[in-house]
């Protein structure tokens, strides 16, 4: 049993674990406590994000070869939010056109046909292809593909290495 490896595999669990929660929690607080609606996209971007937070606990609980496949997941499914990043981010610079279906957004969906034209009244529409905050020059979805690389290179790193 290889020590350095094992303490390897386990250290990146938790900051995998931690940093995945702390992107989480970011973006919970710009939709909920500053009123920035996600789009469709957004919301799609943030399911690795859901997903490494489980799979670095796994690592960091479980026997090293566990932990590497949970590392290893973690990994792809956060190399996946960054393509998916990649995509809203030129979406919203015009590079391509956004999905045709896009418009997330918030507000309940109506229950009967007679409550929709109310529901209409309290529902927020959001468009992939327009950046709702720009930090630095780069939008949300720009920073979301930094961050998903840097947490797919550490996962990935922790499970290939020896």
């Amino acid at each position: 049993m290889n020590t350095a490896a094992t303490l390897r595999v386990k250290t990146t669990g938790l900051w995998l674990a931690m940093l995945a929660a702390l992107v989480v929690a970011a973006v919970l607080v710009m939709q909920y406590g500053y009123g920035y609606a996600p789009c469709k996209l957004c919301l799609t971007e943030r399911l690795p994000y859901y997903a490494a937070v489980p799979l670095g606990l796994i690592a960091l609980f479980s026997p090293e070869r566990v932990g590497r496949m949970a590392l290893g997941l973690a990994a792809l499914g956060l190399l996946y939010g960054a393509g998916i990043g990649v995509y809203h981010a030129g979406a919203e610079w015009g590079f391509w056109p956004g999905p045709s279906d896009c418009g997330g957004g918030t507000g309940a969906n109506p229950g009967q046909i007679g409550n929709f034209l109310n529901a209409l009244q309290s529902t927020k529409v959001v468009d992939c292809s327009i950046a709702a905050l720009r930090v630095l020059g780069v939008s949300l979805a720009g920073w979301n593909v930094l961050a998903s690389f840097a947490l797919a290179s550490l996962a990935g790193t922790a499970a290939a290495r020896p």
